[in-house]
């Protein structure tokens, strides 16, 4: 594959578009309107003129090899998009979606051929962190899968294949299962935010940015794990609705980074800074990563 469309303006769609034109690939990005293009340049930074290609005629990618879909997470306006593309693309054009919740099957119900259509799930900041999930929907075929990962491969991500289309996926499945029990230890009393946060970076995050789960119980024991989760597993949390403490926060307008508070303040320029250093962490993090050994 070496024609990329990307539909989304925002810094996904930006940050894409980025990536792949710096690896070569002719790439062309689309926005509605010419002030998303606009807003979209002035993420994308490349060091010499890459050809990336911006446009507000989504015709323009009908030649493409794969187009990847990152535009408002509604529904009914992916469904719209990729019902516009099946019409435009031909039989061969894979298209992706890189929705991070909405079930892939949903997104693509209106996709002419959906044999071709599966979820492309980056991370954000995408030009930081390597993961890539592939999401396959009930129809997707085979070929396609391996054509998507071996792109994901050749610009330097790191692909998993999700073979069913469950909420969440397989990374936001981990993340909210870590968050709910964090935030039943914050609302028991047994730990504040800000220790439970220096339990993951010092001391499990420590771990699982070398290690996954099942490779850190091995060298655990898995004597020892399973003898633990028989007692354990029965007092972890299972709420099924929002918890209390990130309800209060966002019914309270606070939402993080985004919106100067949430678990911290980010008030009077911190959220900028806490931005700049996380930023600085993961380019170490991703430094340190590309010269370890699998």
């Amino acid at each position: 594959m070496k024609k990329i469309g990307i539909c989304g303006t925002g810094l996904m769609g930006a940050s894409m578009a980025q990536i792949f034109a710096e690896q070569g690939y002719e790439t062309k990005i689309y926005g509605r309107t010419e002030a998303s293009l606009e807003r979209a340049k002035k993420i994308v930074h490349l060091a010499e003129d890459r050809g990336l290609v911006y446009t507000t005629v989504l015709e323009d990618l009908k030649d493409s090899d794969i187009i990847i879909e990152s535009i408002v997470e509604e529904l009914s306006a992916k469904q719209a998009l990729f019902e516009r593309l099946s019409k435009i693309v031909g039989p061969e054009t894979i298209l992706a979606t890189n929705t991070s919740g909405l079930s892939v099957n949903a997104v693509g119900e209106r996709v002419v051929g959906e044999e071709r259509f599966l979820g492309m799930h980056w991370f954000n900041p995408s030009h930081l962190i390597p993961l890539i999930e592939i999401i396959r929907n009930h129809q997707t075929g085979e070929d396609c899968v391996k054509k998507v990962y071996a792109l994901a491969l050749a610009i330097g991500k790191k692909p998993v294949i999700c073979r069913n289309d469950v909420p969440g996926f397989i990374a936001n499945r981990i993340q909210f299962a870590v968050l709910r029990e964090c935030m039943d230890i914050v609302e028991k009393g047994t730990a504040s935010a800000e220790d439970v946060d220096k339990v993951m970076k010092y001391g499990l995050g420590f771990r699982y940015a070398a290690y996954g789960p099942f490779e850190v119980a091995d060298f655990g024991g898995l004597d020892t794990f399973y003898h633990i989760s028989e007692y354990l597993n029965q007092d972890l949390c299972n709420a099924s609705r929002p918890q209390k403490l990130i309800e209060d926060l966002y019914q309270e307008g606070h939402y993080g980074v985004k919106s100067g508070r949430g678990f911290y303040d980010y008030s009077g320029g911190r959220g900028e800074k806490a931005v700049e250093i996380r930023n600085k962490k993961f380019e170490d993090m991703k430094k340190m990563q590309d010269n370890w050994e699998e």
